[in-house]
């Protein structure tokens, strides 16, 4: 590995990331490029690129942030031969692959060859006159204070399913753990080439998501009974399409290129950042205080599932010997 381009967060302190991968790279005699006006603000010694210039120099990109940063290196490396290697600066990275302190070691193992890539599969459309691409999901969405998004949902030049909803969501398997999860979508592997349609906050008759082939056309009417609907591509605003418009959106499979090492599974990190088994909200200590496992109450007895129909609501004796157990600011 020759070359590594970094991706930085436009606003998030990259610091630290960034001193890992220039030290790597002064041990290993590869250059490092980045995007000017993003290392810049940093005075690092990255050799300063357009971002058209990132991917077609790089054998790698480096991803310094969080999912939308992810998302952002994603397109810049669509169609070309550079990976992506994800590094998680937020809070739930969801598409990263390792944390800054596990950096050094990642690069070094995808210097030696000893990593996979997962093919991951965009959407594009044209909006406005200009063409989009988005790696999560394109949705045409209600703009507050106008009417519903009344739109009918085309496949393959076919009228198949009409929505009344909040916003209606075509997302790729990538976007499936994004806004197309909290409208009630699926979890889709990222290894299954389809494209999902949800929406969020139905109203209609038909109210459930559907899972179609890649090699289909999707096509969103705007009908006449509805208000004016942003369109949002990856969660920014590229456009509006008004009553009697039309947004066709295609899947282009293997669009960019993810490094995974090998270290987790899919469905590992779905469980573990969804927090899928629990609530995301709540450590687990916090069900010991919402309901009582009798466990405290009496000498011998072993805890009840959280969830258990004995449960019951904690005495105050409970909450006393409980909460010493939380720790500072949670």
């Amino acid at each position: 590995m020759h070359s590594v381009g970094m991706v930085l967060h436009p606003q998030r302190d990259s610091a630290e990331a960034v001193a890992e991968v220039l030290g790597w790279a002064d041990r290993n005699g590869a250059t490092v490029y980045g995007i000017g006006n993003e290392i810049t603000r940093l005075n690092c010694a990255a050799t300063p690129v357009t971002a058209d210039e990132l991917s077609e120099r790089s054998d790698l990109l480096v991803s310094l942030g969080g999912d939308g940063t992810m998302l952002r290196a994603m397109r810049l490396a669509d169609g070309r031969h550079a990976p992506v290697l994800g590094v998680n600066l937020g809070k739930l990275g969801f598409l990263a692959e390792v944390d800054v302190p596990d950096l050094p070691a990642a690069l070094s193992a995808i210097d030696a060859q000893d990593f996979m890539i997962e093919p991951r599969l965009a959407v594009d459309s044209v909006v406005a006159g200009q063409r989009v691409t988005a790696f999560n999901d394109i949705a045409v969405v209600r703009v507050p204070g106008d009417a519903t998004a009344a739109v009918a949902v085309q496949v393959a030049g076919h009228p198949f399913v009409s929505y009344a909803a909040d916003a209606v969501i075509v997302a790729t398997p990538t976007g499936s753990t994004a806004y197309s999860f909290s409208a009630g979508g699926p979890i889709v592997s990222p290894a299954v080439e389809a494209l999902l349609v949800t929406p969020a906050a139905p109203h209609s008759a038909y109210n459930r998501g559907l899972v179609l082939s890649v090699t289909d056309m999707v096509s969103l009417e705007v009908l006449p009974g509805s208000g004016r609907l942003a369109v949002e591509v990856d969660g920014g605003v590229a456009g509006y399409v008004s009553p009697g418009e039309s947004l066709d959106i295609t899947a282009r499979p293997a669009a960019a290129r993810v490094v995974r090492l090998g270290r987790t599974t899919f469905y590992q990190r779905a469980r573990r950042k969804l927090r899928i088994a629990d609530s995301p909200e709540l450590p687990p200590v916090a069900y010991q205080v919402l309901y009582c496992d009798l466990s405290c109450c009496g000498p011998g007895r072993p805890p009840l599932p959280r969830r258990h129909p004995a449960a019951r609501l904690p005495t105050t004796r409970c909450i006393q010997k409980i909460t010493k157990k939380i720790p500072p600011g949670v």
